[in-house]
C-alpha cells in the first residue's frame, strides 16, 4: 500500500521534468506584397495581400515624401487595408507597409511601394445645352464650379447639336475620349497623344474623358446621364500641374531608408 502512495506522489514530478519549453520566436514576419492605393478627394485608400503567417496580429502603415525618404509610422490596422485621411489634395505620398507577429517581431517595408496624389472629385455634375441656356453650360476644374460657357475660366462645355451631344474646349485646351469604363476610378493617366484636332469630342454614356486645360493641369470626367437639354457627369482634377497622373502608380521596392519613430499628421 505505502509503494502504490509513493507512486502517485511521484508520478507529476515524473511529468514536470519533461515538460517541453517553446523555444523564442524571433523570426519576423514577410514584408506584405501586393501594395496599391485608391485615390480619394483628401484621402488615400492602401490594400495588400493577407500575410500567410498564422502569427500575424497586425500591420504597420508608413509614409514618406519621397521615394528613398524617411518613411515615418502614420497608423497601425489588424486588416489588409488602411485609409490615410491625413493626406492632402495636391501633395505627393509614398507609402510602404510592415507586418508584426503576436512576439513583437516586425516585417522590413513591403518591396512594393506606390505613391499617390489626392485629388479633388465631384459626382452627378449638371451642364446645360448652351444653345438653351449657355449661362449653365460650362465647367471650371480648378474652381469646381459651373459657369457660362463662354466665360473666361471654363475649361469646357456641352452642346447639343443636331442628333449629337459634344463636349467642346477653347483652341488652348485639348480633350479626348478614351472609352468605355467602368467607373471613373479605372482611367490611371492621362495619354500622351490622340488629343482631338477640333478640340471636341461626341459624348457617350459610360465614357470616360481627358481634358488637358489652358494652364497645364489634367482632369478626367465620366458621363453618366445624356439627354438633350443637359449632361450629367462625374469628374476628378489634377492639381499638380504638368502630372499626368489621374491614379496611383506602384514602384518597384530597394533603396529605402530605415523606419522612424510615429509621426502625427
Amino acid at each position: 500500500m505505502k509503494a502504490t502512495i509513493l507512486l502517485f506522489v511521484l508520478s507529476p514530478l515524473l511529468f514536470v521534468g519533461c515538460e517541453n519549453v517553446a523555444a523564442p520566436d524571433f523570426v519576423p514576419p514577410a514584408p506584405p506584397s501586393g501594395l496599391y492605393t485608391e485615390t480619394g478627394d483628401n484621402f488615400i485608400e492602401l490594400l495588400w495581400n493577407v500575410n500567410f503567417e498564422a502569427d500575424v496580429a497586425g500591420y504597420n502603415v508608413f509614409a514618406s515624401a519621397t521615394y528613398n525618404g524617411r518613411y515615418e509610422l502614420i497608423g497601425s490596422t489588424h486588416s489588409p487595408h488602411f485609409n490615410d485621411t491625413g493626406a492632402r489634395n495636391g501633395s505627393t505620398y509614398y507609402y510602404a507597409v510592415t507586418a508584426y507577429d503576436y512576439n513583437g517581431n516586425e516585417s522590413d517595408l513591403s518591396r512594393d511601394v506606390v505613391y499617390d496624389v489626392p485629388r479633388p472629385e465631384g459626382y452627378n455634375i449638371i451642364l446645360t445645352n448652351y444653345r438653351q441656356a449657355p449661362s449653365n453650360a460650362g465647367y471650371d476644374f480648378s474652381e469646381y464650379t459651373v459657369r457660362a460657357f463662354n466665360d473666361h475660366y471654363t475649361d469646357m462645355y456641352f452642346e447639343y447639336y443636331n442628333g449629337e451631344y459634344y463636349m467642346n474646349v477653347a483652341t488652348d485646351t485639348d480633350i479626348q475620349d478614351v472609352g468605355p469604363t467602368s467607373s471613373l476610378l479605372e482611367l490611371r493617366q492621362a495619354p500622351t497623344a490622340g488629343w482631338s484636332s477640333t478640340h471636341d469630342v461626341r459624348l457617350r454614356v459610360g465614357h470616360t474623358y481627358v481634358v488637358w486645360t489652358w494652364d497645364d493641369h489634367y482632369a478626367k470626367f465620366r458621363v453618366t446621364g445624356l439627354s438633350s437639354g443637359r449632361v450629367v457627369f462625374d469628374w476628378a482634377y489634377q492639381l499638380q500641374v504638368s502630372n499626368p497622373m489621374l491614379r496611383p502608380i506602384a514602384k518597384g521596392g530597394g533603396g529605402r531608408q530605415t523606419v522612424v519613430a510615429v509621426v502625427e499628421h
